[in-house]
């Protein structure tokens, strides 16, 4: 079992999914975090200092992490973005990828989701002049948006509510986005929907998914809760 988790900015897994990433981790899966740009520029940040932020957030989580530095605010869903992305996939070969829900206030959220989809087709592509070996993910699963509140019905929840307290150290470590600008209660609103959701599934926290294809539970109803 590896899972890719895709971000457009350093910080979105770790709003959207940190902990499940850091549930991920202690059940011994391989977890790579991909940001598809350094989410920069930002009125406090600067490409050094979200890279010192981003790689002490991932060491809280415990998980690797690299950046394809393609550009912020002008991301897009094209050709050249999508063998980027897939040549990742073909290197670590992931069981699953995350990656943002397709409807988000954010463009660039838009397009990383979007890019995820593509990606993962073009992965198991032959013939191609993409490096690697074919590959094909099982799915793609989604994590809520940030910039929008829609009310969406979640595929499924994860109890996250041992790790509510990691996902928030990883999304601190972000001082330049959240510290510095005073938007520390941006923070309290993730972290008071992950209480929500929690609430809806009767354990502490919970983070919420959605996936296209519907899943299939083997051995039902044996780990269904």
């Amino acid at each position: 079992m590896k899972i890719l988790c895709i971000g457009a900015h350093p910080d979105d897994v770790e709003i959207g999914m940190g902990g499940s990433v850091a549930s991920f981790v202690k059940q011994g899966i391989e977890v790579l975090l991909l940001d598809l740009t350094n989410g920069e520029p930002t009125p406090f940040g600067t490409p050094e200092i979200r890279k010192k932020e981003s790689e002490k957030a991932a060491e809280i989580l415990g998980v690797k992490r690299i950046c394809l530095n393609l550009p912020n605010r002008f991301l897009e869903d094209n050709i050249e973005h999508r063998k980027k992305i897939a040549e990742v996939i073909r290197e670590f070969r992931p069981t699953y990828v995350f990656a943002p829900y397709f409807d988000d206030g954010h463009p660039d959220h838009v397009a990383s989701s979007k890019l995820a989809d593509a990606s993962r087709f073009y992965a198991k592509l032959t013939k191609s002049d993409i490096k690697g070996e074919p590959h094909y993910p099982k799915r793609v699963l989604y994590y809520f948006p940030i910039h929008i509140k829609l009310r969406i019905q979640p595929s499924f929840i994860i109890d996250i509510s041992e790790f509510i307290e990691i996902k928030k150290k990883a999304i601190l470590c972000y001082e330049s986005q959240f510290i510095i600008p005073k938007k520390e209660s941006t923070i309290e609103s993730v972290l008071l929907e992950n209480y929500y959701w929690g609430i809806q599934t009767g354990t502490k926290a919970g983070e919420p998914f959605f996936q296209k294809e519907i899943p299939l539970f083997e051995n039902w109803p044996k780990g269904y809760v």
